[in-house]
């Protein structure tokens, strides 16, 4: 019997009851950065809304280093928008030992706004 083209080309074969199934693996992938929040909610966006583009990184062992760019990305959006909103907004540290729940309110409204805008800008694209 002659190898098929798989074998030539250096695959081989697991016996799997009558089958014989093809030895394959994904490449090694090089987990760089971390992943975090926002890296998982732009996997599951990609995953759901653009499959292609998903199982496309997935195979050519390319989503980790994707997701961790993204996940950067993301994070140093959200403490510069915090960071600036904060300061536009007067919201200092006279204030958060004056009314440290006037403090709390503004903060949280404006990581809320700087958390709709990393959805938008960068893990919903």
């Amino acid at each position: 019997m002659t190898d098929t083209l798989f074998e030539q080309l250096g695959g081989a074969y697991t016996q799997q009851g009558d089958y014989l199934l093809p030895n394959l693996a994904l490449p090694a992938e090089k987990e760089t950065g971390n992943i975090g929040v926002w890296a998982l909610r732009h996997k599951r966006y990609l995953k759901q809304h653009h499959k292609v583009l998903y199982y496309n990184l997935l195979t050519s062992g390319k989503l980790h280093s994707h997701l961790a760019d993204t996940e950067e990305q993301a994070q140093q959006l959200f403490l510069r928008l915090v960071k600036e909103y904060a300061e536009k907004e007067g919201v200092t540290e006279q204030l958060k030992s004056a009314d440290p729940m006037a403090w709390v309110r503004q903060m949280n409204n404006i990581r809320s706004r700087a958390a709709e805008i990393i959805n938008e800008e960068v893990v919903f694209e």
